[in-house]
């Protein structure tokens, strides 16, 4: 069983004391927001998907089991919600029949760029390819997880992995070649 800092108002959560569902919004309500923008990668869908997210925890707080803390769970519904807005988009994520090793290529390349310029990236790459970056790098899930999460096999995950890396390369270089022919 984990022991949340906040477990008193979590209690409180379980007796639909509105003060403490406020005081645990107040606590995760960013980092949640954040999640689902770099999901869905629109300001109002995120912060709708939040709200509903907080309405679904509220509402379903008795099934949380104080197996993890309470934050991984929250963020476990704001990730469905989030994945579940995509869906109703139509976002497919690239099923790969093949149970072929993936390698990823040596990098010998040393630019570097700033978390702005990579964040900036990110944010205009393609839904399925965000999605997978941002569930591996930022929101540190493993493939296994992420294969759970988006109902897709290992292998897709790692290829898609590799793929949008391979697209977020490809934009960053492009981006510095144009930035740098005009100067």
């Amino acid at each position: 069983m984990y022991i949340n800092i906040h477990q008193p108002m979590i209690d409180r959560c379980f007796r639909n004391d509105r003060e403490a569902q406020f005081g645990i919004y107040k606590l995760y309500y960013r980092s949640m927001y954040n999640t689902s923008l770099r999901i869905v990668n629109n300001t109002d869908d995120a912060e709708d998907i939040m709200q509903d997210s907080f309405m679904t925890a509220f509402e379903k707080i008795g099934s949380y089991k104080r197996e993890v803390s309470f934050g991984i769970w929250l963020k476990r519904i704001v990730i469905n919600r989030s994945l579940d807005y995509l869906r109703k988009r139509k976002v497919e994520f690239e099923e790969v029949r093949a149970e072929l090793p993936v390698y990823e290529e040596e990098q010998d390349d040393e630019t570097e760029y700033t978390v702005g310029e990579i964040k900036n990236a990110i944010s205009q790459m393609p839904d399925g390819y965000r999605t997978i970056l941002s569930l591996l790098l930022l929101e540190g899930y493993d493939h296994e997880e992420v294969s759970e999460i988006l109902g897709i096999n290992n292998v897709t995950s790692r290829t898609q992995f590799c793929r949008a890396k391979q697209h977020l390369r490809d934009f960053l270089t492009e981006k510095r070649k144009k930035q740098l022919s005009f100067v």
